[in-house]
């Protein structure tokens, strides 16, 4: 049954270092809403995987933070697995910290269009404050391209993660995880993805904190795996699960153009969405490890 760890939202730090033991991954969904949460964590849970349920800025700011630590905390007693609320690829101390103080306990401070020592020192002020109050911080050096909400990186401008730099930033700022730039692109590819393998590994002898892989949805499944072969213990998926619960969506319209009840209508968005986050809990090798 319960144990007095489960029935709240947890931080990821000891998911994550039990994933990176074990070599297998811990999968972060992007969610949005009641709809989404419930997906993720009833599959999670029907799978006995731990699972971070990811945020970013559009999502808290469109579902109100309040009312998605509700939901998550509500879905964090209803199911003996760990389950973190985590808020992804924030830029600001403030909107974390907001956040934080309604008792979300994982975040990502994205600083790294910054220059080095500018990216240390506003993720530096960011673990000082989470680590306060439980909560775990992850970071990321160098730069994904491609599109996620409001954040473009030009391609010219994605920089990938060096690792003796890596080993610095770890040891300076004290973050819990390290979200590494090794060819992976947010949103889909154009042409197949180039994932730098050799530079993980480089990485991950420089590094002892669990590193985290972002862009990872249109990358083929077998890359993944050997990603987390080398070190990669949390796989960010996002576009991946939007697409196939939009497209039941627009089907159940096109079948039924005159449906106006969202009971109805989400339930083929829910069932689609069900199936890629099966597939990724496999992917990630996480199943059965809550």
């Amino acid at each position: 049954m319960h144990s007095e760890n489960s029935s709240h939202i947890v931080n990821t730090r000891e998911m994550l270092i039990k994933a990176q033991k074990e070599h297998y991954a811990v999968p972060a969904f992007n969610i949005h809403n009641l709809e989404t949460v419930q997906v993720v964590v009833e599959t999670a849970a029907e799978w006995r995987s731990p699972v971070i349920l990811a945020g970013t800025p559009g999502t808290f700011e469109y579902a109100g933070g309040d009312y998605l630590v509700a939901i998550v905390e509500t879905a964090a007693r209803k199911h003996d697995i760990p389950i973190a609320l985590h808020l992804d690829h924030f830029e600001s101390f403030e909107a974390i910290k907001t956040y934080l103080d309604m008792g979300v306990r994982s975040c990502m401070i994205d600083a790294s269009h910054e220059p080095f020592e500018e990216n240390v020192r506003i993720v530096k002020e960011v673990v000082d404050y989470a680590h306060r109050l439980g909560a775990s911080v992850e970071a990321e050096l160098g730069r994904l391209g491609g599109v996620e909400d409001d954040l473009i990186v030009d391609e010219k401008d994605a920089r990938y993660t060096n690792p003796k730099q890596a080993k610095e930033f770890v040891a300076r700022t004290g973050i819990d995880s390290l979200a590494v730039a090794i060819g992976t692109a947010h949103g889909l590819y154009k042409g197949e993805p180039k994932i730098d393998l050799e530079r993980l590994s480089a990485i991950r002898q420089e590094v002892s904190v669990p590193l985290v892989l972002h862009g990872a949805s249109d990358v083929p499944s077998p890359i993944v795996q050997e990603t987390i072969r080398r070190g990669i213990c949390k796989v960010n998926i996002a576009t991946d699960l939007k697409i196939p619960f939009a497209d039941a969506v627009k089907q159940y319209f096109a079948e039924h153009p005159d449906a106006n009840d969202p009971r109805k209508y989400l339930t083929p968005g829910k069932e689609a969405m069900k199936k890629v986050v099966i597939e990724k809990i496999k992917m990630c090798g996480s199943h059965g490890k809550a």
